[in-house]
């Protein structure tokens, strides 16, 4: 747990410059020898502290025993990637969507080392499956640049 205080908030107005400055201290100390990289405040905002870091990305491929039950699930894992609010997306065959597909997604978890990992399934048909050429796994957040993982039918 850390313990956030926000002390001498300031504003500094300058109207020769036309600038509006805000100043404050900020201090975070340990509780119990454990540190988090978040603190939630207020009402609801959250404080991410580190540097940005992308996600490693693995897809999994759907199990025997899942085709032989007739479904295909396969699973996006994405690894250590900073800050939290990275978002995975599924394209089959370069296509974004698909009316018969079904995709879950897990919330980030943080590990020890203050970067998060998360995850995301897509089920689909197993004859849907059998005409796929690749799967692909997509991480987004903001401004940052795009990372991918594709899965080739053929190679499973």
């Amino acid at each position: 747990m850390l313990v956030l205080s926000v002390l001498n908030v300031s504003l500094f107005v300058s109207k020769s410059e036309s600038r509006v400055s805000l100043q404050s201290e900020v201090f975070v100390r340990r509780l119990n020898e454990f540190v988090s990289l978040w603190a939630t405040f207020g009402g609801g905002t959250k404080l991410d502290i580190g540097s940005d870091t992308r996600p490693t990305l693995t897809v999994l491929r759907p199990s025997t025993e899942e085709l032989d039950q007739g479904k295909a699930m396969l699973m996006c894992l994405a690894n250590k990637g900073f800050p939290s609010d990275w978002s995975l997306a599924w394209k089959v065959d370069g296509r974004s969507s698909g009316s018969n597909w079904e995709e879950t997604k897990s919330p980030g978890v943080v590990g020890k080392d203050g970067l998060y990992s998360w995850s995301s399934t897509l089920k689909l048909p197993v004859d849907q499956w059998q005409k796929v050429v690749s799967v692909t796994c997509e991480a987004t957040q903001g401004s940052q640049t795009l990372v991918s993982e594709t899965l080739r039918r053929d190679q499973c």
